[in-house]
């Protein structure tokens, strides 16, 4: 019995301790009475939502998208702030025009911001599906006017577009390409964009030279200018050319990537007509050509880039032989080549000669080396299948030279000379080229005989 009484009476003590272990929980529950959000927001618990966004403040953007990984309710709390009107005055940087700011490199500090601004955004919409991103993220920057297709009065002068398009880069880098296909349907029906290129390319070229601009700044600022990956380039300008027929596709290159005036920015569609043209005018083109012709570009065969070329030297009317030549050396040797085998195949001998001559002309005025011109033809007879064919073609080359020379020399001593004397010098040049490329032939004869 007394044994028993003891045993009891031990009981008590342990009862005592169950009461105060109570009382020390009520205790930690006055700090916070959800062990979750104490685990998701830490110290940040005990901070009035206006105090939190307050420190956010003194966080660049760089650190603020950092902290929305630290957990789902902490990138919540942000997406609240970026939607406040503190938020937005914060994040939505506005001076596009601006440009030359004390102790800034021109631009810089603002394209900056937005790769920043498309990092945080792209934490913070990590676990929606990419339509809701998107909407979300269109809700937050349709604020910002200047990222519009007509938002900005002076588009050649505003940086908007730009940071629209480092924005984007950001915030796609890492996307599938379906994903990525969605962003491109979700902005063009944004913008408008495939009724605006349909204006374009079935209007006569230059009337409609202010959509013709919008839509040249928005692809390239939006869509083109700021990638790394070749591929990454090639894709987006496949999402923007291949809805539409070749001969579609040919204007909307030029538009995109052809020469412009230095005074307004116009597209200038007689470059390519009036005269020869510089490399400058032709730099974009080619690198276009190069882009799509690419074997990452997987959406376009050998084929269909030649037949882009073709299309493009009737943009909008004939090409002088000149520029096209120009652009086919720019182009690089594989799609030249791949060019001239194409018309080599499809009987057109004479179209051929004359584009080795021009081609020699080019090397001549650009100084090229002429041994790459005469390269460049040797391959191409290797194309004819038979020895006639190939020696009929030598003698188209030879014959287009003595035609080419009689019609510029017809224009020099017809006395039509402007103050440069234009035409007596590119009679010159092709004199001069002329007597080079036989030379370079003179050189590979005598080395294959000495072998």
């Amino acid at each position: 019995m007394t044994s028993t009484a003891r045993t009891s009476y031990t009981l008590i003590p342990n009862q005592k301790y169950r009461r105060s272990n109570r009382h020390s929980r009520q205790h930690c529950d006055i700090v916070d009475t959800d062990p979750q959000s104490l685990s998701t927001l830490g110290y940040f618990k005990t901070l009035p939502l206006e105090i939190f966004q307050m420190l956010l403040n003194y966080l660049s953007v760089k650190d603020i998208s950092m902290l929305c990984m630290v957990s789902k309710t902490i990138g919540n709390r942000l997406i609240t702030y970026i939607s406040t009107p503190s938020g937005n005055r914060r994040l939505l940087l506005q001076d596009f025009h601006n440009i030359e700011l004390p102790g800034k490199k021109e631009g810089s500090y603002i394209l900056e911001h937005y790769k920043s601004l498309g990092l945080l955004l792209k934490r913070c919409t990590l676990l929606l599906p990419t339509k809701d991103r998107l909407k979300y993220i269109h809700k937050i920057l349709s604020e910002v006017s200047c990222f519009k297709f007509n938002g900005c009065p002076s588009p050649l002068h505003c940086l908007g577009l730009q940071c629209y398009g480092v924005f984007l880069q950001i915030l796609t880098a890492g996307w599938d390409e379906l994903e990525c296909h969605r962003v491109f349907n979700f902005l063009s029906e944004l913008s408008n964009l495939p009724r605006k290129v349909q204006t374009v390319v079935s209007s006569k070229p230059g009337s409609a030279r202010k959509l013709e601009l919008r839509i040249r700044l928005f692809c390239r600022s939006v869509f083109l200018n700021h990638w790394i990956h070749r591929s990454d380039s090639a894709f987006w300008l496949t999402r923007i050319l291949k809805p539409w027929p070749m001969v579609n596709q040919a204007r909307l290159l030029y538009i995109i990537f052809g020469p412009v005036s230095s005074l307004d920015g116009h597209v200038v569609w007689q470059k390519m007509i009036e005269g020869p043209t510089d490399e400058t005018s032709l730099k974009g083109l080619a690198d276009a050509i190069k882009l799509l012709y690419d074997t990452e570009a997987r959406e376009w065969t050998a084929d269909d880039v030649i037949s882009l070329v073709d299309e493009l030297s009737v943009v909008p009317r004939e090409w002088l032989m000149e520029n096209n030549a120009r652009l086919l050396i720019l182009s690089g040797n594989n799609i030249c080549f791949t060019f001239m085998a194409s018309k080599a195949v499809n009987g057109r001998a004479f179209e051929l000669a004359r584009l080795v001559v021009f081609l020699a002309l080019v090397c001549e005025k650009d100084l090229y080396c002429m041994d790459w011109a005469v390269k460049m033809m040797q391959k191409v007879c290797k194309v004819f299948s038979t020895p006639g064919e190939r020696n009929n073609f030598l003698q188209s080359v030879e014959n287009a030279f003595a035609h080419i020379i009689m019609d510029m020399l017809q224009a020099v001593l017809s006395g039509d000379r402007d103050e440069e004397d234009i035409s007596f010098l590119n009679l010159f040049h092709l004199i001069n080229a002329q007597a080079n490329f036989h030379k370079e032939i003179l050189y590979l004869t005598m080395r294959s005989n000495s072998i």
